[in-house]
């Protein structure tokens, strides 16, 4: 009898060990860091140990992300709150600022919208490319990562040559794109390709809702 022989008789019958578990005090393994002979009771002791001691961090991996979570979610509540109480575009515009800013603690924020009225001012209505535009209307969600939109990036001003990453939500009036809302930041980690962006896309939302429905 062979050692394959051996493996695939206790492969062929699994409770082998079971039927015979005097056994389990007589076989020994070498110990995993130590190289020392242990049985195969304390071998398996270890490896349940291990599996627990894995499922406690991806517990406590779970509940960080959930408080986490908890937290945006508040964020997002007191911005959709601070955006239904200000008079006006300008107000939501000041109340969007300042959430991002101090609650959400994104140093840079841009925004355009296009097809306005044409006697609205501000940096906002600036006109945009066709590049930016087209670039918008292709997005099914957030952009999130290094910043590649040069136009979009020169929004920030002398800031631009600073920024490493940044988070572009479309802005959608009914199906049509009208609009980007960017955030930006010196960390290039800080908005990366990998991040949910489930909280951006209801940002965007409460954003279109509140502001374009005050000038379009």
């Amino acid at each position: 009898m062979t050692t394959e022989d051996v493996v695939q008789y206790l492969r062929s019958h699994p409770d082998f060990l079971s039927e015979h578990s005097e056994l389990l005090g007589v076989l020994t393994v070498p110990h995993p860091r130590h190289g020392h002979a242990i049985s195969l009771t304390e071998r398996q002791l270890q490896v349940l140990r291990s599996k627990i001691r894995q499922l406690e961090q991806k517990l406590a991996e779970l509940i960080r992300f959930g408080e986490q979570n908890d937290e945006i979610s508040e964020k997002v509540h007191r911005l959709a709150t601070s955006l239904l109480v200000a008079d006006g575009y300008d107000g939501k515009r000041r109340a969007l600022f300042a959430s991002m800013q101090d609650d959400f603690a994104v140093p840079h924020v841009a925004l355009r919208i296009w097809d306005a009225s044409a006697e609205l001012e501000g940096e906002e209505f600036q006109p945009t490319g066709e590049d930016v535009r087209a670039f918008a209307d292709r997005m099914s969600r957030p952009y999130c990562g290094a910043p590649t939109n040069i136009e979009a990036l020169a929004w920030f001003g002398e800031m631009a040559p600073h920024i490493r990453s940044v988070a572009l939500t479309p802005l959608r009036r009914g199906n049509r794109v009208v609009g980007l809302f960017v955030l930006g930041s010196e960390e290039p980690e800080r908005f990366y390709s990998e991040m949910g962006t489930l909280y951006l896309e209801r940002i965007g939302a409460l954003v279109s809702a509140a502001l374009l429905a005050e000038i379009l």
